[in-house]
């Protein structure tokens, strides 16, 4: 038979293919809708950013931004070793979006500027719009966290700040490999591991040779793991006759060329896909001593201070996002008679979310703080950021990836597939707790700290402090903790760390947060009337009022 009019409608059409009970795009949405992030900003001393920040926000939750996410993690970074004549190059191409979202970073001080920004809170700033920009996509944020952990350790060397620091904290974004001095703005990178020792870097090979000229060496090694390798500059430990020590390593030579530098090849990577990891080759690669001989640890480790920071604001940043996308589809999709966000259990998921994404918000800030005040001198911000940073760059970032998740799980099937963003954050997540040091390396760091630097210790007890008396399970925290400090061991190192954690956490919510955010977190995550994942708050639990202010859009 021949079909009617009605029954010739193309694939597609209204008979088989009404869309229904689906949520609309989030996009364009304010990343800077964020009550604690906002209420941080100003409580850490940098309230003049505010402005500049929701405009930023507006700006990562636009869909041309999300677009530049996702393109940059669709179409990866290749690897160029050779030009069509046989010269050896080792260059890296990226997509275009890359390039976007790079140049807006640096444009916004996201990298190095706030080092050449005298105002009182310019970290916390930075810090603040990472939390916000960090809605687009994470990959990018390494070689801005890089070249703004370079500047205190190149310091070391004032020769060599002199000529490359205003390069560094310049906000034009200039790629390509060229004289790093001919720039309008470099990047930098760091090679610290290698094959056989990863974080054990006092185990590495790469031999450093003097010159005949004062302060510069000759490198020859392999290095396992280093992001980025399109950065002009790296910062590279390598053995020296004094021991093991810090270099600066340009990718092309004053006289324009091309220092050794062979790209073997770049990590396949579970995530952060979008950003190129490499395996250098140096072999006759010339370097600049930065610091003394012997003392490469003790140079680099504020550069490692810093990038942790930035695995707690990006780990941060990740949950927030993740939770904008999970209360999104939860608005707008409906089961059993009502809205998903109207289910009581639903509503309990993302409530208990917003409890770790807000005490994650409010760390990140403090810790910023600190990192900013201790820089400008303040002795006692300088104690507690020293063991802050390793207790939040633990735990903030090992709760990631069972935060994004549960956050997946909450938009069901449709999170399961790559056009929904939340398998890009899954995959993401676990990157934060491994890069700067896993979780053994930064709990035994917080051992180290607390049995080589006592004013650590006191620091972290003096800010307890600060709220005692406000909770009755803040306070028996507190002495549980003072109590397991006497016997802290390898062994329970990361149950202290833990706890370390989630005391200061609850002390910041006490002190910060509405009642309904710090009962709710105390009851849970202190006095122990919670369940083994998320979604288990108490009957007790304000849920309406805690959902009321994480999401935007509010109900």
């Amino acid at each position: 038979m021949v079909p009617t009019p009605d029954e010739q409608r193309p694939y597609g059409g209204a008979a088989t293919h009404d869309v229904t009970n689906q949520a609309p795009p989030l996009t364009p949405y304010d990343a800077s809708d964020d009550t604690p992030l906002l209420e941080g900003l100003r409580r850490e001393g940098a309230g003049w950013a505010e402005e500049e920040l929701r405009r930023l926000g507006r700006q990562a939750g636009s869909a041309q931004a999300q677009e530049w996410a996702d393109l940059a993690n669709r179409y990866e970074p290749e690897l160029r070793t050779h030009d069509r004549y046989g010269n050896r190059v080792d260059e890296v191409e990226f997509h275009p979006s890359w390039h976007h979202l790079m140049r807006t970073a640096i444009a916004e001080g996201l990298a190095a500027s706030p080092w050449g920004d005298a105002r009182p809170g310019a970290h916390v700033a930075r810090t603040a719009g990472g939390l916000v920009w960090g809605h687009t996509e994470a990959g990018h944020g390494c070689p801005t966290s890089m070249t703004y952990a370079a500047v205190p350790a190149l310091r070391r060397q004032p020769e060599l700040a002199k000529v490359y620091e205003p390069l560094l904290t310049s906000r034009e974004y200039d790629p390509g490999l060229r004289v790093p001095t001919d720039k309008r703005g470099l990047l930098a990178g760091m090679g610290m591991t290698e094959k056989q020792g990863g974080s054990d870097v006092r185990t590495n090979t790469t031999a450093a040779t003097p010159t005949a000229e004062p302060g510069v060496y000759t490198l020859r090694g392999h290095k396992w793991f280093t992001s980025a390798p399109m950065c002009d500059v790296f910062l590279v430990l390598a053995q020296a006759p004094g021991g093991l020590s810090c270099f600066l390593v340009p990718r092309v030579l004053p006289d324009g060329t091309r220092n050794t530098f062979r790209i073997q090849r770049l990590k396949d990577k579970l995530g952060n896909r979008s950003n190129a990891s490499s395996e250098p080759e140096f072999d006759g690669t010339v370097a600049w001593l930065v610091g003394p001989e012997g003392q490469g640890v003790k140079t680099i480790i504020e550069m490692v201070n810093c990038t942790r920071l930035d695995c707690v604001m990006m780990s941060a940043a990740l949950m927030r996002k993740s939770l904008v996308e999970a209360g999104h589809h939860a608005r707008h999709r409906s089961a059993f008679g009502a809205r998903l966000v109207d289910q009581p259990l639903m509503r309990n998921v993302l409530a208990d979310l917003a409890l770790e994404s807000e005490a994650a918000t409010t760390l990140t800030l403090r810790l910023a703080g600190a990192a900013d005040r201790a820089i400008r001198g303040d002795e006692g911000e300088a104690a507690f950021r020293r063991i802050a940073t390793a207790v939040g760059k633990y735990w903030v970032t090992k709760r990631g990836p069972a935060f994004t998740a549960e956050a997946l799980e909450c938009l069901g099937g449709n999170g399961y597939v790559e056009d929904s963003g939340m398998p890009r954050h899954y995959r993401e997540a676990p990157l934060l707790s491994i890069w700067e040091g896993s979780g053994n390396v930064n709990a035994l760091d917080v051992l180290r700290a607390l049995g080589r630097e006592p004013g650590t210790a006191e620091a972290l007890f003096s800010e307890f402090a600060l709220a005692r008396g406000a909770d009755a399970r803040l306070d028996a925290a507190v002495a549980r903790l003072k109590d397991r400090l006497s016997c802290a061991s390898q062994t329970t190192a990361r149950r202290l760390v833990e706890d370390m954690a989630l005391t200061l956490q609850a002390s910041l919510l006490v002190r910060h947060a509405p009642p309904a955010v710090a009962d709710a977190f105390c009851a849970t995550r202190l006095g122990g009337d919670w369940g083994h994942a998320f979604g288990t708050l108490p009957e007790a639990a304000d849920l309406d009022a805690i959902v009321r202010r994480s999401l935007p859009g509010r109900d």
